[in-house]
């Protein structure tokens, strides 16, 4: 009886491990097509849009050496902005999500171009870091880009 209960624990045990990897792999692939859906918002929808869009109400924008903070003021930059035909791609080249699977982090490349007012074309690439959190209602918002 001893030897049966051991081995029913161990089996539940390793149920629950393999639950537990499923959601994980689940998530980060969850992360990774929001990254996409978010970068062709970006390309179809305006830049203001998506990234208001996919922020949390809390969300934080590093732009410039400034902080921009919670919706509102990432509308108002994104609304001031003095480019047009903006392009902007990203690629995640990593994704994690933590153990009790409410956040989440992804980093990798990004170009940006865009024509200004002059007709001038301005470009830069470089390096993005995001932070995701898991909503109550499940979905997935940025709260730092």
């Amino acid at each position: 009886m001893e030897k049966l209960i051991i081995l029913f624990t161990g089996f539940f045990v390793f149920l629950s491990c393999t639950d537990h990897k499923n959601q994980f792999v689940f998530d980060k692939q969850i992360i990774l097509n929001i990254e996409k859906d978010f970068m062709n918002m970006v390309n179809t929808n305006g830049i203001q849009d998506a990234f208001v869009h996919f922020a949390d109400d809390s969300a934080v924008l590093v732009r410039n050496n400034q902080i921009i903070k919670g919706k509102k003021a990432i509308f108002s930059f994104y609304e001031n902005m003095l480019y047009e035909d903006i392009r902007l791609t990203w690629s995640p080249d990593y994704v994690d999500v933590s153990g009790s699977g409410d956040m989440a982090y992804t980093y990798g490349t990004y170009h940006f171009s865009a024509v200004d007012s002059t007709g001038k074309e301005i470009t830069s690439e470089g390096i993005f870091h995001t932070v995701w959190k898991k909503t109550p209602d499940g979905n997935w918002k940025y709260v730092y880009d």
